[in-house]
Formats: structure tokens, C-alpha cells, sequence
């Protein structure tokens, strides 16, 4: 795709008119704010704000709705640092680390990293966008069944891995979270799996209800054990509101390099930035020095995924609008709604709508600008929710958590199945099990079942799915080499050892 650069300067001036800027601001905060409410996801924001588009601008309407979208991105990540709440799934890996570093005192830092990572993250991404639109488009059509069942394949293996010394914990954690998402209708046969004669199971557990009743109920339980406890003197401070030169140095490079994979994870229909997220982190966990200072209070651990999780966000807008292909659930959204206002998304429309397209690019960039100065500044605001008594605290996460999951479908059902997946995270934290891969599963679990089953259909066997194009072949070997990782890097970690007993 050739940019014509009047055209693009055009759409920079329409994103700068004070409509489009209102709109900017408006959606950013909006998205801020609902993307902290656990179970209020950028899809709900979108979905409850259509019937406000209806009469306004095409572009304008794309820019607000868009605007919501990478704004729930920043605001995700605000709730699973303070309090261990992720927002949705895209801002589950925030907790791994962006919790601890609150404990230690250290939630300013994280909360400013997370927003610096996430405009890097959005503005290599827009660059990514507008040079690699139409080849990563491209790209993605080549993306069959069998490559989206090993991608999800290869994420799950690699969250696993993650659990180096208690990979046995983790593929139970993984095998509970595949059960889960087989709960409901089977889709092919019609046979009702794992409902026991409940017809509200019938449609399957929603995985918002498994990342909240595991991550805020569960965090809620186990902290009512230890209530009585002295509290951590840690929590009466933030620390310092913006990060140390030690700590730029030790993240950018990390925050850059993590940018280009959630943005290519972005574009594949349907990957979605849980699963770019996942990957940053475990990515950057394998490389480091220091492996075992994640999940301790790592700030390269909440660095990279959130680059990598909003420039997701803005890769899923590229199946959208060059095939009328959503990447997401949100973008799933926003696509109805453009139809809606008179849009055709598809190849033409760069040729026919480009100002539209590039008012909405440029508005991206405005827009993620915007937000990195707001939510650095209301850091010292958030942070005090931490000054919170926790007597009043948990009382409050726990009706969050009941109003978030309540709004998911008005079934009140669906309160007994929080409370189970609230107190089956209670017992994983007792026991040490590994969460992340639990919550993955869950998530990506269903759609990792229906494109094994569509590979299989156009196959002779398994071992044809495996190699039935080179993009399959090379996840077939990431995923041996993510699995084989651990083992080798404790096999030359104790090398190293001997060799330094021997010299000493």
C-alpha cells in the first residue's frame, strides 16, 4: 500500500479539527475508565456507546469508537496493578509483576511504565500500520484452521513454560482451563458437554467470569485469611510517580522490540492481546539474566506485555478494514457499527474512503499522546486506592466484581459459578499453581478446539495438519523449542555452576 502523503497530511488535519480532538478525548478517558472495571471490557464500552454514534460523522464516529478501544488498553492494566484485577484478558500478564511492585511500594512506577510502554507500543504499531497494511493483510489470509489451532497451540505451550520447576503444576493449570472452555453446546454435534442439566451452562462459561471470580474474588478470599495480619507497611506509600534512568535503560529496549510482535499477534483475526501479552512475557522471562526475578516485582515484566497488548489493539484494526475481517472482539464491534453508519470495509476501502482511513490513523496518534499524559497524571489519584483500609477495600472489589460479572448476560446463575472459580483460585494460590495458564486456556480453548476440528476436515491425519504448510511447520517447532527451553536452561545453568565450584 503506497501512502500518498497529501492524502495523509489531509487526514492529519481533519484528526486535529476540535470535533475530532473532543471526540479523542472523550473516547480515551471513557475507555480509561471502564477498561479498570473488571468484567467492563472495551467490547461492552463499544457496544453501549453505538446508539451515540448513530447521526455523527462516519469519521468521527470510527475515531471515538477506536478511541475507546486503545483507551480500555491503558485503563486494563490500572485495576491488575493496584488491586491483582485484570480488567480483561488482554491485562491478565500486567499482574504478574505489576502487582508485586505495588507491594513493594512500588505501584507509581508501575502504573508510569505501564502508561510510557503503552504509548510506545501504540506508536510503533501506527507506524507498523501504515507502512505494512496491506502486505500483513495479506499475510493473515494465509492463516488457515491448522495455523490458528498450532499458533494458539505454541501460547499455550509457552505460558507453560513459564512455570519453570512446576511445568506439572502448569499443564494442570492449562488442562483445567481446556475444560472449562469445552463447557457448554458442542458446536459440530449439538451434544451438551459438562452443563449437568443446567440450561445456563448450555452456552459455556464466559472467561470473563473465570479472570474474575480467579483473579479479584480469589485474591479477596485469600487476603480475608491474612486480614487480621499487620499490614504491609509498603502500601502506605506509592514510591516515585515516574520510573529511575536504571529503570528506562532496563525497559526500552524490551518495550520496542515487544511492540512488533503484538502487532503482527494483532493482525492474525481473532489472536487478540491476551495473546500477545502471554507471548511479550514469556518472551522476555526466557531472555532475561534474571528469569527468576519475574513475578517478583519485575518492571520488564509489566513493560513488555503492555507494549505488546495496545500495539495489538491497533493491529486488529487491520483485518477490519482491509477485509471487513474483525481482530478482535471489539473490533467485531466497531465493524457492525460502521456498517451500521454506511461503511464498507474491505480492499476498496482505502481507495474509496482515504481520508477516512488516515483521519482515523493520525487520530490514533493524538489519541495514545493524550492518554499517556492523562493517565500519568492521575497516577498519584489512583495510587491512592492503595491507602484504601482493606476492610473496605475487598468489600468494594467484591461488588465490582459481581456488578461486572451481572452485566455479562443478567443471570444470577452466574454469581454461584464466580463464587466456584473464585475459591478454585483461593486453593491455586494456597497450593502455588500457576494461574496465566489456566485463564489462557479458557480463553483461547474453544477456538483452538473448532480450528482442530476444520484442519482435520481438510486432512488426512494429524501428522498432516502439523506439516501442511510452512507456517505450521515452524510453530510445530517453536512449540517444541518453547517446551525443550526450560530443561535446557536449567541443564547450562548447573554447567555453569560446576564449572565455577570447580575453579573456586
Amino acid at each position: 500500500m503506497g501512502v500518498d502523503f497529501s492524502i495523509f497530511l489531509e487526514g492529519l488535519m481533519t484528526a486535529l479539527e476540535p470535533i475530532n480532538l473532543l471526540w479523542v478525548a472523550i473516547g480515551g478517558l471513557l475507555g480509561t475508565v471502564v477498561g479498570m472495571l473488571p468484567g467492563l471490557g472495551p467490547a461492552t464500552a463499544v457496544a453501549l456507546l453505538i446508539p451515540v454514534t448513530f447521526g455523527m460523522e462516519p469519521t468521527s464516529a470510527l475515531v471515538l469508537m477506536a478511541a475507546i478501544y486503545y483507551g480500555a488498553m491503558y485503563g486494563g492494566s490500572r485495576s491488575s496493578i493496584l488491586l491483582n484485577t485484570p480488567g480483561d484478558g488482554s491485562a491478565i500478564a500486567a499482574t504478574f509483576d505489576g502487582y508485586p511492585m505495588s507491594q513493594k511500594g512500588q505501584a507509581g512506577q508501575a502504573l508510569a511504565i505501564s502508561a510510557i510502554a503503552s504509548l510506545i507500543g501504540g506508536l510503533v504499531a501506527m507506524v507498523g500500520f501504515i507502512l505494512l497494511a496491506k502486505p500483513l493483510a495479506s499475510f493473515a489470509l494465509k492463516f488457515g484452521p491448522a495455523e490458528y489451532f498450532l499458533l494458539m497451540v505454541f501460547t499455550l505451550s509457552a505460558i507453560v513454560a513459564l512455570s519453570k520447576g512446576a511445568m506439572v503444576k502448569g499443564f494442570i493449570s492449562m488442562s483445567i482451563g481446556l475444560l472449562v472452555s469445552t463447557m457448554g453446546i458442542d458446536l459440530q454435534t449439538g451434544v451438551h458437554r459438562f452443563t449437568f442439566d443446567m440450561p445456563a451452562l448450555s452456552e459455556g462459561v464466559d472467561f470473563l467470569i473465570v479472570i474474575i471470580g480467579i483473579y479479584a474474588v480469589g485474591e479477596v478470599l485469600y487476603n480475608f485469611i491474612t486480614i487480621d495480619k499487620p499490614v504491609n507497611k509498603n502500601h502506605k506509600g506509592m514510591g516515585k510517580i515516574w520510573i529511575t534512568r536504571e529503570q528506562w535503560k532496563r525497559t526500552k529496549w524490551p518495550m520496542i522490540r515487544n511492540a512488533p510482535l503484538g502487532f503482527i499477534v494483532g493482525v492474525l483475526p481473532g489472536a487478540g492481546g491476551a495473546i500477545a501479552s502471554m507471548l511479550s512475557y514469556t518472551t522476555e522471562k526466557q531472555l532475561s539474566k534474571n528469569p527468576d526475578e519475574f513475578g517478583k516485582g519485575e518492571i520488564v515484566g509489566v513493560a513488555a506485555p503492555e507494549s505488546s497488548n495496545n500495539a495489538a489493539a491497533v493491529g486488529s484494526f487491520i483485518p477490519m478494514l482491509t477485509m471487513g475481517i474483525p481482530g478482535s472482539g471489539t473490533t467485531a464491534v466497531i465493524l457492525g457499527a460502521i456498517i451500521m453508519l454506511g461503511l464498507r470495509p474491505g480492499p476498496l476501502l482505502f481507495e474509496n474512503n482515504p481520508e477516512m482511513v488516515w483521519t482515523f490513523v493520525n487520530s490514533m496518534f493524538i489519541g495514545n499522546i493524550f492518554l499517556v499524559i492523562l493517565n500519568i497524571l492521575l497516577v498519584g489519584l489512583l495510587v491512592k486506592i492503595l491507602k484504601t483500609p482493606p476492610k473496605v477495600l475487598y468489600p468494594i472489589i467484591l461488588v465490582l466484581a459481581f456488578i461486572g460479572t451481572y452485566t455479562l448476560s443478567y443471570n444470577v446463575i452466574e454469581f454461584y459459578i464466580l463464587v466456584i472459580f473464585g475459591l478454585l483460585g483461593l486453593v491455586m494460590k494456597l497450593l502455588k499453581f500457576p494461574i496465566a495458564p489456566l485463564i489462557l486456556a479458557a480463553i483461547v480453548g474453544s477456538d483452538m478446539e473448532q480450528n482442530f476440528r476444520k484442519s482435520i476436515v481438510g486432512n488426512d491425519s494429524v501428522s498432516s495438519v502439523l506439516l501442511s504448510s510452512p507456517i505450521t511447520i515452524t510453530l510445530v517447532i517453536l512449540t517444541i523449542l518453547s517446551l525443550l527451553y526450560p530443561f535446557f536452561s536449567s541443564w547450562l545453568k548447573n554447567r555453569k555452576d560446576q564449572e565455577t565450584n570447580l575453579h573456586m
